[in-house]
This record gives structure tokens, sequence and C-alpha cells, in this order.
């Protein structure tokens, strides 16, 4: 029996503000899968730049792909526009990647194999930075990071929103549960992930589910930079969730942060000198 025989069918759900600069290659990414999506749902969410111009453009160059835009006009953040996102997909398995994510091609064909599994509701993959020097460095880092908290963590396995997928099922009863002003002061991946947890849904790991993310992260200021790893204690605190091991993904961000910043001036500097 082949694959897509016995497969559950797989849509990708893109929250996207004002992402001019990566939204192309984001989309042509989700579109050029070795087994198709059968939804790519693009959720803008008030975008005042050139993406929406972009999105009816790449409609417009990929006429037989399922690309979906949906405006989001009723609030600004990544919780809304994703829950309206995740709201309109029709199929079994609903992916989730952010807008500047770029799947590496096999995505697709690699998530469904997972779901074949009917004990998983969610699952998270690694990611490669594609936009940083020691790619295949880092790329085995994040693995290596994310297997041993898959091990390390005994309860709470989080799903990472740049590289994600979970049932249609388990969304649906979730629903309503979830924290609508996540993204504010919280991250609403991980508020995402305990609320499946506390419903009885599993999370895996599954490093077969790659996707590249871009590093300008770390072009934050460091006082910016603190304020994004402090949501993750604004999350954990919210649930009453005090188990030190849970920390550890916020001492790696501290951690990696002087490198990947350092990193990124180099990389700058060096295409600087060659213009």
């Amino acid at each position: 029996m082949q694959l897509a025989d016995r497969a559950p069918s797989v849509s990708i759900v893109i929250p996207a503000f004002n992402e001019e600069d990566t939204i192309r290659a984001c989309v042509t990414a989700a579109v050029g899968q070795t087994v198709p999506a059968d939804e790519i749902i693009i959720v803008d969410n008030k975008s005042t730049d050139q993406t929406p111009v972009i999105l009816k453009e790449l409609q417009d160059e990929f006429p037989d792909a399922p690309i979906i835009v949906l405006q989001q006009n009723e609030a600004q953040g990544i919780t809304p526009a994703r829950n309206m996102g995740f709201d309109a997909v029709t199929s079994d398995i609903i992916g989730r990647i952010d807008s500047d994510s770029v799947l590496e091609p096999n995505w697709v064909e690699e998530t469904k194999k997972v779901f074949l599994d009917e004990s998983v509701h969610a699952a998270t993959g690694p990611v490669i930075y594609y936009d940083m020097p020691l790619r295949r460095y880092m790329a085995r880092a994040d693995d290596t990071a994310r297997r041993a908290m898959s091990k390390l963590v005994k309860q709470y396995h989080f799903l990472f929103g740049t590289n994600m997928a979970l049932r249609r099922t388990a969304w649906e009863a979730v629903r309503d549960e979830i924290c609508l002003d996540a993204d504010r002061e919280m991250h609403e991946d991980i508020d995402l992930s305990v609320h499946l947890f506390d419903d009885g849904f599993s999370i895996v790991y599954a490093p077969t589910m790659v996707a590249g993310m871009s590093s300008r992260r770390a072009d934050d200021s460091p006082s910016d930079f603190l304020t994004y790893v402090r949501r993750f204690d604004n999350t954990y605190n919210h649930h009453g969730l005090r188990q030190a091991v849970l920390r550890i993904p916020q001492w790696g961000y501290l951690g990696i942060y002087p490198l990947a910043k350092s990193l990124r001036w180099s990389m700058k500097l060096r295409d600087s000198l060659k213009r």
C-alpha cells in the first residue's frame, strides 16, 4: 500500500505580518514539496507593506497550487492570525510554520509519515538557520538539543511554532481553552502545548520534519532579546509550571545569543566587503 493511500491529509498555515522580505521564499518552499500539501493557508494580519501584493503574485504564479489567502483584520498578533488559519483548515493535520520559515522539500511527506502513528497528536521538528554561517553545525546542535529536551522532560513536550503540526481534532478540542493574548506576554506555541498536554494529547519530537528558519532574532538589542526570553517564564508561571528542567530552552537561548549575534555581524561585514 502506498503512503498516499493511508496517510492523513496535511495543510500548512502561515501567519504573516509585514513579511515582504521573506514571504515569497516561504510560500514557494511550501508549494514545492515532494508530496503536495492539501492546503497552504496564509493569514495576512493587517500588513502595511508589500506582503498582500506578493501573495497575490504567488497565487497567479502557481494557479494549480492550493494557496489560500485570508485577511485577519480584527486583531493584531500571531495568536489571532494563527487561530484563523487553524480554524480554516479542512485537512486531518494542521502544519504551522512562520512566515520566514523555508521548509525542506520533503516536509509534507515526512509529516504524513509521522502521523501514520495514531498515538501521535502533535509533533515538532528541528530547524536549519539558513541565513547563518556554520549552518550544518548549527543544525546538528539544534537537533541534539531538541532530542535531549524530549528525553529530559518527562511531562511537557513543547511545540516550536516555526516548525510544528497537530491533528485537527486535537486543535478543536483545545481551541476554546487557549490564551488569546498569549503572543503579547507569553509564547503562544508553548501555551498551546500546555493545553494539549493537559487535555491528554501526546507531543513528539520528529527529527525528519525539517524546516529552515531565519536567525534574525539575533539582531534584536540585548534588552529586546531578554524580553523575548522572559516570555518563557511568563508562560510557565501563568500555567503554574515550576520544573527547573523546563527552563533549559531559555537558558540555551541566552547562552547562544552572543555567538549568534557575532556570527550575524561577521556575515553582514563579509557581504558588505564583497560589494
